[in-house]
């Protein structure tokens, strides 16, 4: 399946509710630390319901542990300042999506990072600003699932 990066999230519901979805599209889900939350936060725990047991949910202690980690997976920045439409993508299984915090986005110095075809985004309207970090999440994690027949679902 496919794995969910969160590069630094800062409010904890944003991240319980992306673990309840994770636990019900099968993806994997990494934490690149630091977290502005405790994982234990009430919040969180509300958010994510019963489903922390039936997610699989990896801490990193930074940016470079997370690459590290992620080997030679291909990893797509989605991200307000994307280049490249995110249904405009061959998704594969493994491959990797990462989202900045809530409040800041992805850094400047790791979305330069990324070829500008692998900088994705969500569209939008002109006047709009971005969109809430779990609802992006959702939206291109199922798109890329969509692509690879829902493989597993039902």
């Amino acid at each position: 399946m496919f794995h969910i990066a969160l590069h630094e999230p800062r409010i904890a519901p944003n991240t319980g509710n992306i673990i309840r979805l994770i636990a019900n599209n099968g993806c994997q889900l990494h934490l690149i630390e630091p977290l502005g939350f405790d994982l234990e936060e009430k919040k969180l725990r509300r958010a994510g319901l019963d489903y922390r047991d039936l997610a699989q949910v990896t801490r990193h202690a930074d940016y470079a542990a997370f690459r590290a980690a992620m080997g030679e997976r291909r990893i797509f920045a989605c991200t307000t300042k994307g280049s490249r439409p995110h249904d405009q993508i061959q998704y594969q299984p493994d491959d990797v999506l990462l989202f900045g915090s809530e409040t800041t986005g992805l850094p400047a110095d790791i979305l330069q990072s990324f070829p500008p075809e692998h900088r994705l985004r969500i569209p939008m309207l002109e006047t709009s600003r971005s969109l809430n970090l779990s609802n992006a999440v959702a939206i291109v994690s199922y798109e890329a699932w969509r692509q690879n027949g829902f493989a597993g679902g039902r």
